[in-house]
């Protein structure tokens, strides 16, 4: 194989009630990558699209090209690579854009080599990618985007990663508005202390989530996405959150809240129509408020990274 056309796909993190240890897939939106051996022995990028010039074209300080290179460098490969990276889905969205860059990377340059890794073994490649990016070598974006489906982080140290099950026809209505929050920002507000009701009503409602997805039991997912400990300080950021929950709550939805540290927000709801139904009632919030969003509607991501050709 001399070249390979890989997507990656966006994801959310937390879900509501599992700050820093849930997160799932999303079908769309997502990134693409496209490798292309060389002979010069170097890894070189050839372009980076839509990312309106805001991304590093340093190998060492862009997520994709290094954590290709780290790959490289653990399997003793001097292999030349030429890179180009197209860039799907807004930067700072809250749907893991680095973290899809940095699983398009390492997904793409294992199977340009014939696959000397197992899928899993890829994961440490790609939350390095992550710490290039955001400062954090987290993998509640970049374990769904890799493995598919809704991802449990048990454990970092060591790193404990479980695939959970899905429940048959849930999809996710997710609506990206044209604001910005820094991810930084979004994590200094938090609060360090959390009183131990909060933490009791969190732990059980991430075990009902859980069991939810085993159970398929629609009603317990919905009654488990309830986060006591950080929506209720970051919603002071986005504007138009109350509205925008109570919106996607009226159209059907089975839950609703901020996907990663923001501005997007997702609902899960059981079935497409009122998965649409919930983003368009979304959409209409921020209509009213004057802010433009998008609206992305998709089953649950079972796959992860696709080849594209």
């Amino acid at each position: 194989m001399e070249s390979i056309k890989v997507f990656a796909p966006a994801s959310v993190a937390n879900v509501a009630c599992g700050f820093d240890v849930l997160g799932f897939a999303v079908s769309a939106p997502g990134d693409e990558i496209i490798l292309r051996k060389n002979s010069t022995g170097k890894l070189q990028i050839l372009s980076i699209e839509g990312d309106d010039g805001k991304l590093p074209r340093d190998i060492e300080k862009n997520s994709a090209t290094a954590v290709i290179k780290n790959i490289l460098v653990h399997l003793g490969n001097s292999q030349g690579i030429d890179i180009s990276l197209f860039k799907k889905m807004p930067l700072g969205s809250g749907l893991g854009s680095s973290a899809a860059s940095s699983v398009a990377g390492a997904f793409a340059v294992n199977e340009l080599l014939g696959r000397p890794l197992s899928v899993r073994e890829l994961l440490p490649f790609a939350m390095e990618g992550e710490r290039i990016a955001c400062g954090t070598a987290h993998a509640d974006n970049v374990a769904p985007s890799l493995l598919g489906g809704f991802i449990l982080i048990r454990s970092y140290e060591p790193l404990d990663v479980i695939k959970l099950p899905s429940l048959k026809n849930l999809f996710a209505a997710v609506i990206h508005p044209q604001i910005e929050i820094k991810t930084k920002d979004a994590r200094g507000i938090l609060k360090k202390e959390i009183t131990l009701r909060d933490a009791v009503r969190q732990w059980g409602n991430v075990g009902g989530f859980v069991a939810a997805l085993y159970s398929a039991d629609y009603g317990l997912l919905g009654r488990s996405m309830i986060d006591h400990i950080v929506e209720p300080t970051r919603s002071i950021l986005l504007p138009g959150y109350d509205q925008v929950k109570e919106s996607a709550m009226a159209a059907g939805a089975l839950g609703c809240g901020i996907s990663g540290s923001g501005p997007s927000l997702f609902a899960l709801c059981r079935g497409q129509d009122i998965a649409r139904k919930a983003g368009i009632g979304m959409a209409k919030v921020f209509e009213d408020l004057k802010i433009e969003s998008e609206i992305y509607v998709s089953e649950i991501n079972q796959k992860g990274p696709q080849i594209l050709n």
